[in-house]
């Protein structure tokens, strides 16, 4: 069995794999290389910072992650759609490297992310998207 995501090394290691697959895929990535125009050797350990904070409260990240993506937006309307293929993406790259509890973490604030993100950027209540439960009742699952 595959181990679990223990510290920003293998945060680093998701987003550096996420990011590549991101790059080629027919949606998402004319957007992150021709609109967005990253430079993944400066923006991965940025983005492995956040999943560290987000997943083991390291607390490196310390930029907008919403304000990144509103100007995006400005540029380039962000649908559902790509959010969806996203998570997808995610959850497939996730699953392809680790498993256990932080992994189901990752996927799962991605996921509340994602969706209070597409919300803000739209600014609507984007009732046609998986609502999001509250904390009490995903723990209870």
């Amino acid at each position: 069995m595959t181990r679990d995501l223990t510290g920003r090394d293998d945060a680093l290691a998701v987003v550096t794999e996420f990011y590549r697959r991101a790059f080629d895929d027919a949606l998402l990535g004319p957007v992150f290389r021709d609109v967005a125009r990253l430079d993944l050797a400066t923006h991965l350990p940025v983005i492995a910072d956040f999943w560290a904070t987000v997943l083991f409260r390291a607390g490196t990240y310390r930029r907008n992650l919403l304000r990144a993506h509103l100007d995006l937006h400005e540029r380039f309307p962000l649908t559902a759609t790509h959010f969806t293929r996203w998570l997808a993406l995610w959850a497939d790259t996730v699953d392809g490297m680790f498993a256990g509890e932080k992994a189901d973490l990752a996927k799962a604030q991605a996921e509340r992310i994602a969706w209070s993100m597409i919300r803000r950027l739209r600014r609507e209540d984007a009732s046609e998207l998986v609502t999001i439960r509250p904390r009490e009742q995903a723990e209870e699952r």
